[in-house]
């Protein structure tokens, strides 16, 4: 019997724990890190590679997938969708500026009455949408790197150019948060001959690059979300999704989050859940939540865990 593939996460948790190096990290709790690290899940049967040892909230994972779909960067539209994910950085650099010490909940709360507060205080900056969807060049024209795959992905599959990413240079500065997941590249593989008559279809995969990667808190949330982009590009391309492969760069277990390895490797993995897509929209713009039919999801209890800002 294959070997449950949420192992490679539990692996990569197990090594940082035992040889992992100790490091003082930009948020000062403290890191058990390690370089370069690789995973796969296969998709092909409409697997949802959740993780099963904790429950991941999905639904939050994918919602702020479909947020940066949308190249906005206030987490307003994020509040509106009841995400609080982004909240701790506008909300530090808020309490730092006023010397207010306001509750997240009443500062979230401002978000989502003021606009005019929320233009002010809510913005992050350039993050992952703004670049994905309105990179600038020199020369100040935009650029849709999302749509520029998905036209490059219709009209020449092979192409080894499909690739979109976030690490813009000159705006980093600007930004709440570098890019932590910073390149996406596809890949296809058994297109089928476009001279023959036949409704094969290709198989798409998709590599993502991540320069920092948060294993409690952060990846949990990226397999899902990258998951659902893959499965949503396949649709919008009339391929089926085949393989999300996930490379680590700088991948590290905060200090305060000992516990959360401890008891999660305790656990014994469950089947993954299944993803289907309820309806085929126009375009990758047009997703929503309620298209996202997840199955068979019982995973162990979720656990709380610190974010390290």
């Amino acid at each position: 019997m294959a070997r449950h593939p949420e192992y490679q996460y539990l692996d990569l948790i197990e090594h940082l724990v035992e040889k992992g190096d100790r490091r003082i990290d930009r948020t000062g709790t403290g890191t058990l890190s390690t370089f370069g690290a690789m995973m796969r899940f296969d998709l092909s049967d409409g697997t949802f590679p959740v993780y099963t040892t904790k429950r991941v909230f999905w639904k939050t994972a994918v919602k702020e997938m479909l947020w940066f779909l949308t190249g906005q960067t206030n987490i307003q539209s994020l509040l509106r969708e009841n995400v609080r994910i982004w909240t701790d950085w506008p909300l530090a650099a808020y309490r730092k500026a006023t010397g207010a010490e306001i509750s997240q909940e009443d500062f979230e709360a401002k978000i989502l009455a003021d606009d005019e507060f929320a233009q002010k205080w809510g913005d992050l900056g350039p993050v992952y949408g703004k670049q994905w969807r309105r990179w600038v060049d020199a020369h100040g024209k935009e650029h849709d790197q999302i749509a520029g795959v998905i036209e490059t992905l219709k009209t020449n599959p092979a192409s080894r150019r499909m690739l979109f990413h976030a690490w813009n240079v000159g705006e980093l500065d600007q930004m709440a948060l570098h890019p932590c997941h910073m390149t996406y590249q596809f890949y296809v593989s058994d297109m089928p001959d476009s001279t023959a008559e036949t409704s094969a279809k290709g198989r798409l995969s998709l590599l993502v690059g991540q320069r920092s990667c948060d294993i409690g808190l952060g990846n949990p949330f990226n397999i899902a979300q990258q998951a659902a982009l893959l499965h949503m590009v396949a649709q919008q391309v009339d391929m089926v999704p085949n393989e999300l492969v996930w490379v680590g760069g700088d991948v590290h277990l905060y200090l305060n989050h000992i516990d959360y390895a401890q008891t999660i490797l305790s656990r014994q993995p469950k089947p993954f859940p299944k993803l289907c897509l309820g309806r085929r929209p126009a375009s990758i713009d047009d997703y929503r939540i309620d298209d996202f039919i997840v199955t068979g999801y019982d995973p162990h209890p979720a656990i709380d865990v610190p974010v390290a800002v």
